[in-house]
């Protein structure tokens, strides 16, 4: 009995000295992350809603977690490093948490380096806030390989070696893999140098594509289409491309009606019934911009009209199948009201009588001769 009143005595008195010193740093830990999600939640965040940009918002956003856990990191850490039990595993404990450092680290870069990343590039639609995968891929992997060259030099472990090994195997794989680098380093150009954004709407006219960029990834760019299809165009190809950026620059665009009346019309009439028909679509039809003032201008004598031009203003170029729609129904209304005619293609023939004297003459060849 006296054996076990002993032991337990002996326990009591490491639980009091190691095990409560332990868990009063876990505890301290613990409270400390709660004191600090208090002053980020009621205090920090305040302060950055009142500024008009939303990049501190999302700054807070991505350090609140991480930095609430890297404190009770830190104290587990102490907290396991008191106990005197464990003191044997103090260098395999120290290994272990600054492995879990480095990784909570490039984590928490990663994120930081993706936010800065979208800010850069300055994305158009918030559907589309967000940074190109690409682009993301590439900066995770090389702060990935950083980390691992940490953990490896931490480790004693000889990396040069490695570094050799990676840089003559790169070469055999950049010669192998010739065309996807090229459409790599297109990518790169097109997401930092060429006025493309995630969300634009472009036009190609060599391709005859047009639509929404969707994404731009390493090797090409998803385009979809007005017809909810996506076209996948090598980057390469892209970027060596004509393109016309309808968001360029901005999203409001002037668009262009053709069109052409009789010979016999009075153009003053026309001029003046066509603008009324295109005022009243631009205050009225979804997507036309109500403020412009649409302008007509005749230019061309052909073969069957005197055809002209008509401008109208719109606010993105969704919308330019309605309003040019939308327009020509209308522009037809009226100029069947007025008894303005388009014409169809008409072809007038002059017969003119020519004196005998000037005809050809003709020869006729009888039969077996």
């Amino acid at each position: 009995m006296a054996d076990i009143f002993s032991y337990l005595d002996s326990v009591q008195k490491l639980i009091s000295n190691d095990f409560l010193l332990a868990l009063a740093i876990l505890i301290a830990g613990v409270i400390l992350s709660r004191i600090v999600h208090y002053i980020i939640q009621n205090k920090i965040k305040k302060l950055t809603e009142k500024t008009q940009t939303e990049f501190d918002d999302k700054l807070i956003e991505i350090l609140e977690k991480p930095f609430e856990q890297f404190i009770v990191f830190i104290a587990l850490y102490f907290a396991l490093s008191s106990l005197d039990f464990l003191k044997p595993y103090a260098k395999t404990i120290t290994d272990v948490f600054f492995v879990f450092a480095v990784i909570w680290i490039t984590t928490v870069v990663q994120k930081l380096l993706s936010l800065f990343i979208m800010a850069w590039i300055h994305v158009t639609k918030k559907e589309y806030e967000k940074s190109p995968r690409m682009i993301v891929r590439v900066s995770n992997a090389i702060i990935s390989i950083f980390a691992i060259i940490i953990i490896l030099n931490y480790f004693k472990i000889e990396i040069t070696p490695l570094i050799a090994a990676l840089g003559v195997g790169g070469l055999a794989v950049g010669l192998a893999l010739q065309d996807s680098l090229t459409n790599f380093f297109a990518g790169l150009y097109i997401v930092s140098g060429s006025p493309i954004r995630t969300g634009d709407f472009v036009e190609i006219p060599s391709e005859k594509i047009s639509g929404y960029i969707e994404d731009i990834g390493w090797r090409a760019t998803k385009i979809r289409t007005l017809t909810e299809n996506v076209v996948i165009i090598p980057n390469s190809k892209l970027s060596q491309s004509t393109v016309v950026n309808t968001y360029l620059p901005n999203k409001e665009m002037v668009i262009t009606v053709e069109s052409g009346v009789a010979y016999n019309s009075d153009l003053n009439k026309v001029e003046q019934v066509t603008l009324q028909a295109a005022e009243q679509i631009q205050a009225n039809i979804p997507g036309a911009v109500n403020s412009f003032k649409p302008t007509i201008r005749f230019h061309t004598f052909a073969d069957s009209n005197i055809n002209f031009t008509v401008y109208l203003k719109i606010h993105d170029f969704s919308t330019k199948l309605l309003v040019v729609h939308e327009f020509i129904k209308l522009l037809k209304t009226s100029f069947d009201k007025e008894g303005i005619e388009i014409s169809y293609p008409i072809r007038n023939l002059y017969y003119r009588s020519l004196p005998e004297a000037n005809m050809p003459k003709l020869v006729k060849l009888k039969k077996g001769k």
